[in-house]
């Protein structure tokens, strides 16, 4: 079970919560529960057709049987891991940017407890993915990485999010992005692995190239 409680919607209230995120969204970017809201009230099928993804890989399977969370009691023993591995990577990531695993926000409107899981995953991989894209966390990173989410998932969420950052973008961060970052987010997000149906936990202490390797994982460019 996904702790924080789930709320049942009828169509019309989750259409308007959907709208209700959007708008607070835009105004607010920085407000990661109107997010999450938007992403769920929008996602449904999309989270559906990731579950059945998930069901036919046995790294999804397993999975879906034993629910692990990305939270600071399961991950914290990346930080003693060996510098080369995606797991200390992970936690330098983490620590450079203060950041805490414990800070996402709970799944509130999915139907069952196999899709608020896929929600809750799909929320939880997130910084897992900037590590191993090397993105970085600021607004053409966020970008980029929501472009790769949208191919993967195939989330309206991260798309709006797409449109949402470039809107905000100054014509220097336009430039920029669409000379480098759009295209490589392009291709990265095809060419790599299914990546919600990765057990990314059970890959901490391999080598972060290897695990790069091992899922097609093409790191952003560098730009000069």
């Amino acid at each position: 079970m996904i702790e924080g409680g789930r709320i049942w919607l009828k169509a019309w209230q989750q259409a308007a919560v959907a709208v209700g995120s959007a708008v607070g969204a835009l105004l607010d970017p920085r407000r990661a529960d109107l997010i999450a809201a938007l992403g769920e009230t929008t996602g449904k099928h999309a989270f559906e057709r990731v579950l059945q993804r998930m069901k036919s890989s046995p790294e999804g399977r397993a999975l879906l049987l034993e629910r692990p969370r990305v939270v600071c009691a399961k991950v914290g023993h990346a930080w003693d891991l060996p510098a080369n591995t995606f797991g200390a990577a992970y936690a330098r990531f983490m620590g450079s940017r203060n950041f805490s695993p414990d800070d996402r926000p709970p799944v509130r409107f999915m139907d069952t407890d196999e899709l608020a899981y896929v929600a809750m995953r799909a929320r939880e991989v997130h910084d897992f993915w900037h590590t191993l894209f090397d993105l970085p966390t600021n607004l053409i990173g966020e970008t980029a990485l929501k472009l790769i989410e949208f191919e993967q998932m195939g989330l309206p969420m991260c798309l709006l999010s797409v449109i949402g950052g470039t809107a905000r973008f100054n014509e220097k961060q336009r430039k920029l992005f669409y000379q480098h970052y759009f295209p490589w987010a392009i291709r990265a997000g095809m060419q790599s692995t299914d990546l919600m149906c990765v057990y990314y936990e059970q890959h901490f202490h391999e080598d972060l190239e290897d695990v790069r390797r091992k899922l097609q994982i093409v790191p952003a460019p560098t730009v000069p």
